[in-house]
């Protein structure tokens, strides 16, 4: 298992199985704020986050983005067990097959 944010498209791009991994920007600002035990505002956890997206998302050199052989894995509604769970299952789908 790697985890990165260009795992996928630039270190281990002939892996059997990829996922992409996220949550609503709102969901991962209030996840990190919880884990910050309120010490920084969700105001300024929020804006971060946004602006590390941005400039991730936006580099030139091996910007983050899905795979296009990724599966996406959005936890946005799931709790850590289920994420999980649907993890498992999808890649043991994609190494079955």
């Amino acid at each position: 298992v790697l985890d990165g944010r260009d795992i996928g498209t630039v270190i281990a791009p002939a892996a059997d199985a990829k996922l992409f991994v996220t949550a609503t920007l709102e969901i991962r600002a209030r996840r990190r704020h919880a884990q910050l035990d309120g010490k920084v505002s969700y105001k300024h956890v929020l804006a971060d986050i946004e602006t590390r997206d941005a400039r991730d998302s936006g580099r030139a050199v091996a910007p983050l983005m899905q795979a296009a052989d990724a599966d996406l894995l959005d936890t946005s509604d799931l709790t850590i067990d289920a994420a999980i769970r649907r993890a498992i299952a999808l890649v043991e789908a994609r190494v079955k097959s």
